[in-house]
């Protein structure tokens, strides 16, 4: 599974981007929003039930690639989580801080969007955030999505529901 943007290339994990993808993720400015940054051991639990889902659901969270410079700039995709107490199909980004503010969470969330909408029988996506998490609630607005829910999380003590019905999406790709 590949998906290409103006300005990226999201593709599939291999298991080459472990040290790539731990710099993001065990980095606590950019997880300052989860319980903890990731150790070693939970970055490749990521990668490995990321490689799982291409293989159970043919979607997952895919390394996103600035096709400039062929840099791992982090990823973005579709995986099944639990959103209170539902499996639900969600948009999740995770962006290395040296690109922060640039337009690719959004790019590329607009992009898997779609690509859910035109090969899967979804009839909404969902982002989910802790309520402080101000740039992943934005990423999802610019994604086309509105905030549906909030509900008491003993994790993130209050987190935000953000979703896109396929009927809004058909709506903005008509309206171009």
């Amino acid at each position: 599974m590949v998906i290409e943007t103006k300005r990226l290339i999201l593709r599939e994990y291999t298991p080459d981007d472990l040290p790539a993808i731990y710099e993001i993720l065990s980095d606590p400015e950019t997880m300052q929003h989860y319980p903890a940054p990731y150790d070693e051991a939970t970055t490749r639990r990521w990668v490995d039930w990321n490689l799982h889902n291409y293989r159970e659901h043919g979607f997952g969270a895919l390394a996103m690639i600035l096709k400039e410079t062929g840099a791992f700039i982090g990823d973005c995709g579709l995986t099944p989580q639990k959103i209170d107490g539902e499996i639900l199909p969600e948009i999740g980004y995770h962006i290395h801080k040296h690109y922060w503010r640039q337009g690719y969470g959004s790019e590329a969330a607009r992009a898997v969007r779609d690509w859910a909408f035109r090969h899967l029988d979804y009839d909404r996506l969902y982002s989910y955030m802790a309520h402080t998490n101000v740039a992943s609630y934005s990423t999802a607005a610019a994604a086309g999505m509105k905030r549906i829910k909030e509900y008491a999380d003993p994790v993130n003590e209050l987190t935000y529901v953000y979703a896109i019905s396929r009927e809004e999406w058909e709506t903005l790709v008509r309206q171009g």
